[in-house]
């Protein structure tokens, strides 16, 4: 095979749809090629070597050949199982979300390395983190930079005045913050408080280390994940699926994977 036809990249598995008898398509995100698709041949087969780089969340580096329609797994050696997510169903569950925001927010061969660091980072964390709620907002605020829809939260974004420390709306369609003045310039908004928005400020400034910090109590938790999910679920125009699955295990009313879990 020549060298022209290959190449060689990191890759972390999003997601898998059996293709014949015995292959895979595998969907994966990789530092220079964006989100990628390739065929997986034969790695259904039992004593298939590939089987190992293309479980869900895998972390691998890839030999990879250009094909025609889709590009072709040819080698492989994994860098990360991380074992805990495919194991516990709770950060299972944290995982497949994380995952399903990254496949649903980009499209096929954009490079965007500082996404894949943050894949990587996230997934690496959910394996040992007592505080999932929290490193899932640290990751929201974070893809919405990574993608360009950071939202602007220190000045109004229908007025243009600086934000007082004082209850405020949130606009998704807007992409930010409106003042008690403005709070009927935009449709559905939704009430922020001053904590919140501290928490998003330092959320997009700093590091996870720093930002893993605080201790954040569970109203606060649920106002973030609200205000989040809303403006994510405005820019996909959809609905995020692991979402409710993900819903359902925080409240203990299910008990395993729905049968169309993979995002």
């Amino acid at each position: 095979m020549s060298a022209q036809r290959t190449y060689r990249t990191e890759a972390i598995v999003l997601r898998r749809t059996e293709f014949g008898e015995a292959d895979r398509i595998v969907t994966f995100y990789t530092p220079g090629h964006g989100k990628l698709r390739a065929l997986a041949k034969g790695v259904r087969r039992p004593k298939s070597k590939l089987s190992g780089y293309v479980e869900l969340f895998t972390h691998s580096s890839l030999l990879m050949a250009h094909g025609r329609n889709l590009d072709v797994v040819t080698q492989g050696e994994v860098l990360h199982t991380f074992l805990p997510l495919k194991s516990d169903l709770h950060r299972s569950g944290c995982a497949f979300y994380v995952v399903e925001l990254v496949s649903r927010s980009t499209v096929e061969h954009m490079e965007n390395h500082p996404l894949f660091d943050l894949l990587l980072m996230t997934l690496d964390h959910l394996c040992h983190t007592e505080d999932t709620e929290l490193l899932l907002r640290y990751f929201e605020v974070n893809l919405l930079q990574c993608l360009g829809y950071r939202p602007n939260l220190y000045r109004c974004i229908n007025c243009n005045i600086l934000l007082q420390p004082t209850a405020h709306s949130f606009s998704p369609s807007g992409g930010g913050i409106l003042c008690p003045a403005c709070a009927g310039a935009e449709p559905l908004v939704r009430p922020i408080s001053v904590d919140a928005i501290k928490v998003l400020r330092l959320f997009q400034g700093a590091d996870y280390a720093t930002a893993s910090k605080v201790r954040i109590r569970r109203p606060l938790t649920s106002e973030l994940e609200q205000v989040l999910r809303g403006y994510i679920e405005h820019l996909l125009e959809r609905r995020i699926q692991s979402a409710a699955w993900l819903d359902r295990l925080k409240q203990g009313t299910e008990a395993r994977p729905p049968a169309a879990a993979e995002p």
